[in-house]
């Protein structure tokens, strides 16, 4: 008599199937970024030169690094909006909004931060009187975050309580930002802060922050984008902020049995977009010394596409801030390869176009398997 065969406890007789396992999406998008490295350093070989490596006897080190700081540079100011961006998809919405933040943000907070003489002469491009200048460091930082947080607070409230959709609502925030930055000084720029307010971005913060261990001199927009990419990932994975995140984002109707105040979460949502887009405003504007109405034009679609192409699904309630920070090198990779190559700025708009609309295909194809499976 043979013996019954004894089912899985606790899984309803299924057993694990390790050839089903689905992969991590993010080692997905760290492979692609290495293939999309190994093919610029292939093509660059050819022309006699090297994408990532050193190759001047002159210079010490094995890696190009002024190219690997212009890298990180170039988009850690992006990759910042780019955080809050991803909340938003994850939660089922858009913001469109952020990159004319950036440009309203910027004129605001470099009012607040300038000198009162410029080579010993009055400054030229003072906003405000003598006793708005020479400010504590300290003040145009505050009033930049909360340019920021308001402004991302109204996008939540008319998203959350009017119902308008996330697209219209920050659309319009985003032509209301646009002439806000162009009203405030009559679209002329505003410029020569404190030597204090330069620091900010063009200090050395990880040196101050390892005492003096390690430096990088010039590269505080990158310190700021990786510790806000940590604590946000942390954020999203292991508390009720980031649960609630990507329940509503999965199944919103659920969340709302499920006891998750929607509306209010929403306006959270979107108020810590907006701030992290201050954030951008302030290492921008003190990176460059100066405050233009037309910042941060276009800051927002590759905002998006860095969270698409890191994985962040626009249907909502999946995606990451890894597969973010992934997008935002596999963006800058390309940015960087294309000009390595001496590859035409048209060109480049093009093909980065294409590679968005190939991810946003490819998110769609994983969408359908998983209905599938």
């Amino acid at each position: 008599m043979s013996k019954p065969t004894s089912q899985p406890k606790g899984t309803g007789g299924l057993k694990y199937d390790a050839t089903k396992r689905a992969r991590a999406n993010e080692w997905n998008i760290f492979a692609a970024l290495v293939f999309i490295v190994i093919v610029f350093e292939i093509l660059n070989r050819v022309n006699g030169t090297s994408f990532l490596f050193n190759l001047r006897d002159n210079v010490p080190g094995l890696f190009n690094q002024q190219r690997l700081d212009i890298m990180i540079l170039q988009v850690a100011i992006t990759g910042i909006i780019a955080l809050g961006v991803t909340q938003v998809i994850i939660l089922g919405g858009i913001d469109l909004s952020s990159g004319s933040l950036v440009g309203a943000t910027a004129m605001i907070t470099m009012s607040f931060a300038q000198t009162a003489l410029v080579n010993g002469n009055p400054n030229p491009k003072a906003v405000f009187g003598p006793e708005w200048m020479d400010l504590p460091v300290i003040i145009p930082i505050v009033v930049g975050l909360a340019c920021g947080i308001f402004a991302g607070m109204i996008n939540g409230l008319l998203i959350a309580y009017t119902k308008i959709p996330p697209f219209i609502a920050t659309l319009g925030m985003m032509v209301s930002a646009r002439g806000a930055s162009r009203w405030w000084s009559n679209g002329t720029p505003v410029s020569f802060p404190t030597e204090t307010y330069a620091t900010v971005s063009n200090g050395d913060l990880l040196g101050t922050l390892t005492f003096g261990l390690l430096h990088w001199d010039g590269q505080n927009p990158a310190v700021v984008f990786v510790a806000l990419a940590v604590l946000f990932q942390v954020i999203m994975i292991y508390t009720l902020y980031g649960k609630h995140t990507y329940a509503i984002g999965s199944n919103e109707a659920a969340a709302r049995m499920s006891g998750i105040n929607v509306d209010r979460h929403k306006v959270l949502v979107y108020t810590i977009a907006g701030m992290l887009a201050g954030v951008s405003a302030v290492l921008l504007t003190s990176k460059n010394l100066t405050a233009q109405a037309g910042m941060g034009m276009m800051y927002e679609l590759d905002a998006i596409a860095m969270a698409v192409i890191g994985g962040v699904s626009l249907s909502g309630g999946r995606g990451s801030i890894v597969g973010t920070v992934l997008g935002a090198a596999i963006f800058s990779v390309i940015i960087s390869g294309f000009t390595s190559i001496k590859l035409d700025a048209y060109y480049q708009e093009m093909v980065k176009g294409a590679i968005i609309v190939g991810a946003v295909i490819l998110d769609q194809w994983r969408q359908k398997n998983r209905t599938r499976g």
